[in-house]
């Protein structure tokens, strides 16, 4: 059905009020099947405004179909990203699961050699804190998503997900506001009884906290074990040989953006012989410590029942490794290391081994640490992962485990003598993202509890993969710049930053102040560099470096020496830096739990020492003068501790910028977006069509067209072409992610996530292109980007199951068909004077002929000349290998300018394009 149009003349006044990019712009907005026509200007009146003030109270979108060919290319790394979930099948030594911080759920049926996902397409929340499968039945899994840590930067999840095939397809089955699961176990002879340890919403109150269970696989589940909307369990253990006896642990813990609790009253160790139904505590049993409590994580013993281990954050000395050799009963300390006991909110999961009573493994931040002498002493398992958080062990066969960390996943065969890689995992939490001017341009950032890495948009090998990666050897946090010639790579570290030489290798620090802020309370410290602090390049002159703390510090000689040139640009929250954050029984020195810190910086594209910066206390300022005078800009009514999480000046209309904002960590998961077009004296929310809960990390402007915006969210990417009146989706077929970092490189979109690395949507030249006459043309053919003429090695195929796609190779040309061509679709590519060279038809059925459907098409030329004719049996390589075979002896097009020439239904449309040489080639 067409839209019907009506045309809205707009006279002097509220021209003035809604501008556009010329006074005689034309707008099309399709809103519930009615496309608006808005003159913008008056007669004679060609004056330049900027399209991107145009915000309109009703929802506009561009029709679907204009966005269906787009796609998302992840670049790599492939190296793992926090792992906090493990599981396996008993007797089957090849498949394992492992449900990622970030990342969804993985599985491989070759014992860690590689690694599929299974939940995209399934799961709206990616992180994953519990997995379990069913002995009883393999081919039932449950999963409960929401990181099941208590730290301030963690993700939370929608409830509890089930797989009845083995993990091919996924249903939510509840508990959604749980927020953030722990663990999950299944019974082990009945797959429909399930129970699950919620920690809860563990930045406030949270009355969906405790324990649950189903018998009914999921239908419906009912709370078996509650003490308050601030005691959250943390840990479950079933009796394998009596599954009516359970052991689970419950804690007081809240965390708020300056402080930790864990450890109260409401904490404690609970034990049920009837299946759940009720409850003893058992916190203070003999041998037990009798002071304050915190967190516990317990293992019943499969080997021998009666046995209980419990690895117990205490009070006074009385933390440690416990043991019950008559069911909970009674208690002895069997071990007590101060090291062990760092962080135990994130730490200090215990497992026992189901074949030897006496063999335990413990995984403090130390590493996975294994005893033989049921808890007495432990020595370090060798392995490459570290920062422990899972361990599965196979139940008839001890030596078969899977264990999850910081780094991934990795499996063993042999009790630990060996593991699988870890380098095979596109689950890389990113921090950062930066980006250089080289052809083909690397993209530069931080993984969290990794490294910094560098990595090409495009090889002239098959794929991307390990060969090509640049590694940094700076730390596991911060942000990352580079000068555009990628030779140096600025590189930050919790408060240290250091210059990383491309050409020598070295990385010298060159930070602010010598100062490491770890272990030091945040009033005590002379500047408070966040975990994450920024760092940014001058757009006007790469040898102008800034960073900052509570100020903003200003290099001109590349990092050897700084200038303050700020005052305390934060609300100075001085009431909330006490001593070191943590309590009431163990400390946390991180300084994730720093407060009033500068989060970003920007500088304006138009105007050099232009500067704005963004703070975690809901502070946004502004200095017109290259920090000489500051002034407080921020949004009267953005809340208290919203975080600003990116800050966009436009590159377009002097005073025109755009913020983000998150306040997860006050249990406000709402986006925030704002917009000025005054310097910050006036702001406007633009936030209608991001979907609820999805709070917000990052906008972007597109750089050559006004009001074509971007947005990363905590589940994925959102596109708004009215300059944030309204938002659609841009997921297409990115995963569920946190997209923390974007920006636009040329004709690219380019992503940093949080969970699955590095993504690249290669041409979004046609977002730009959309206006009235293409939205209600019933064939439009788009302008040609130029394509660069490059070694033949760079195709689609990947070459290894563990290495990212390089972008197809060739001239890419993309039309719209409003509908389906009822008749051939054909291209022809002729020189510039018009001799044809290619002719592509939709009548020769194949990967390579022009595609019919409705909706976004792409059609990529490989630049060659006719040749001799492949024999027929080559075609059968064609979807195998996913490479263009034109004939090896088909000449490849030199650079020069080219015409396509499409013909749709007896109508011809033709665009120029151009083929460019190789920078890299001197000849």
């Amino acid at each position: 059905m067409s839209p019907t149009y009506l045309i809205v003349p707009l006279g002097e006044m509220a021209m003035n009020a809604i501008r556009s990019v010329t006074r005689a712009g034309l707008r099309m907005l399709s809103i519930s099947g009615v496309a608006l026509l808005f003159l913008f200007g008056c007669p004679g009146d060609n004056s330049a405004v900027a399209m991107d003030e145009v915000v309109l109270a009703d929802a506009p979108s561009v029709d679907a179909s204009f966005l269906s060919a787009l796609e998302w290319r992840f670049v790599g790394p492939y190296r793992g990203g926090r792992v906090l979930a493990v599981a396996g099948i008993p007797n089957d030594p090849l498949v394992y699961y492992f449900g990622a911080a970030h990342g969804g759920v993985w599985k491989t049926t070759d014992a860690g050699g590689h690694w599929r996902n299974v939940s995209d397409g399934f799961f709206k929340f990616p992180a994953v804190g519990a997995l379990d499968v069913s002995l009883s039945d393999p081919e039932v899994i449950f999963a409960g998503t929401g990181e099941g840590l208590q730290r301030q930067f963690i993700s939370p999840g929608d409830g509890v997900y089930k797989s009845t095939d083995g993990g091919e397809t996924w249903t939510n089955v509840g508990l959604r506001e749980t927020r953030h699961i722990a663990r999950l176990r299944i019974h082990p002879t009945n797959p429909d009884i399930v129970y699950v340890a919620a920690m809860g919403d563990m930045f406030g109150p949270n009355p969906d906290r405790g324990v649950y269970r189903t018998t009914d696989g999921g239908e419906t589940w009912k709370r078996i074990l509650y003490r308050g909307d601030t005691a959250g369990a943390v840990d479950l253990s079933i009796d394998s040989t009596n599954p009516k006896v359970i052991i689970a642990a419950l804690n007081h813990h809240v965390t708020y953006p300056w402080d930790e609790e864990s450890g109260g009253p409401t904490t404690g160790l609970f034990k049920s012989t009837d299946g759940g139904d009720t409850w003893t505590d058992i916190t203070r049993n003999p041998g037990l410590p009798k002071g304050l409590v915190g967190k516990i994580c317990i293992a019943i013993s499969p080997a021998r029942s009666s046995r209980v281990y419990a690895f117990i954050e205490a009070d006074e000395g009385e933390g440690g490794i416990y043991r019950s050799d008559d069911g909970g009963s009674t208690w002895q300390m069997m071990h007590q290391d101060p090291g062990k006991m760092e962080i135990p909110n994130s730490y200090n999961h215990i497992t026992s081994d189901p074949q030897d009573p006496d063999v335990v493994y413990i995984q403090p931040i130390t590493g996975l640490l294994k005893s033989t002498d049921a808890g007495r002493t432990f020595k370090r398992v060798p392995m490459d992962n570290w920062d422990p958080h899972a361990l599965w062990i196979d139940p008839n066969d001890s030596r078969r485990m899977i264990e999850g960390g910081d780094g991934g996943a990795s499996v063993t065969l042999n009790g630990g003598e060996s593991w699988s890689s870890l380098e095979n995992q596109p689950t890389a939490d990113l921090l950062s993202l930066a980006v250089d001017d080289q052809e083909p341009y690397w993209l530069y950032g931080s993984q969290n509890d990794n490294s910094h890495i560098g990595i090409p948009s495009r090889t002239d090998d098959r794929s991307i993969g390990w060969t090509h990666y640049l590694h940094i050897p700076v730390g596991e946090g911060g942000q990352t710049a580079v000068k555009p010639d990628g030779s140096v790579v600025y590189a930050n570290d919790r408060s240290r930053t250091a210059r990383f030489d491309r050409e020598t290798g070295l990385a010298p620090l060159i930070s602010v102040w010598p100062e490491w802020v770890f272990g030091t309370p945040a009033k005590d410290v002379k500047y408070r560099f966040y975990y994450s602090f920024p760092v940014l390049l001058s757009p006007h002159d790469p040898g102008v470096l800034y960073t900052a703390a509570q100020y903003l510090f200003r290099s001109t000689d590349e990092g050897q020496s700084w200038d303050q040139i700020s005052p305390d640009l934060t609300r100075n929250r001085q009431d909330l830096m006490g001593e070191i954050s943590g309590g009431p029984i163990s400390s946390n020195a991180s300084s994730l739990f720093h407060v009033s810190l500068i989060r970003v910086i920007a500088e304006s594209p138009l105007k050099e020492g232009e500067l704005w910066v963004g703070t975690d206390d809901s502070t946004v300022q502004v200095s017109q003068n290259g920090g000489r005078n500051w002034r407080n800009v921020s949004p009267p009514e953005l809340p208290e501790w919203t975080t600003i999480t990116a800050i966009d000046v436009s590159s377009h209309k002097r005073g025109t910028v755009y913020i983000s904002g998150e306040r997860h960590r006050v249990s406000d998961r709402a986006p925030y977006l704002y917009k000025t077009t005054d310097y910050g004296n006036t702001w406007q929310r633009i936030t209608d069509g991001i979907r609820e809960n999805d709070y917000s990390w990052v906008i972007r402007e597109d750089p050559v067209r006004p009001g074509l915006l971007y947005a990363g969210t905590e589940t994925g990417a959102y596109v708004s072409f009215d300059a944030g009146a309204s938002w659609q989706s841009l997921q297409r077929n990115l995963p569920p992610v946190m997209v923390m970092q974007m920006l636009v490189k040329d004709d690219d979109l380019v992503v940093a996530t949080h969970g699955r690395g590095f993504w690249i949507m290669d041409n979004i030249s046609s977002l730009r292109a959309i206006t009235p006459e293409v939205a209600s043309a019933p064939v439009h053919l788009f302008e040609v980007v130029p394509a660069i003429r490059q070694p033949r090695g760079g195709s689609g195929w990947t070459g290894s199951k563990d290495a990212a796609r390089n972008p197809p190779k060739g001239v890419m040309i993309e039309y719209h068909l409003a509908q389906a061509a009822t008749s051939e679709v054909m291209f022809t590519i002729t020189d510039a004077n018009g001799a044809i060279i290619r002719q592509f038809s939709s009548k020769l059925k194949g990967r390579h002929s022009p595609s019919t459907k409705a909706g976004m098409n792409r059609f990529f030329w490989d630049m060659r000349y006719p040749g001799t004719q492949m024999p027929p049996a080559a075609g059968a390589l064609d979807g195998f290998m996913s490479i263009d075979y034109s004939p090896p002896s088909s000449p490849t097009a030199p650079p020069g300018r080219y015409i396509a020439r499409l013909f749709v239904d007896g109508q011809a449309h033709e665009q120029p394009f151009e083929i460019r040489k190789d920078p890299r080639i001197k000849a």
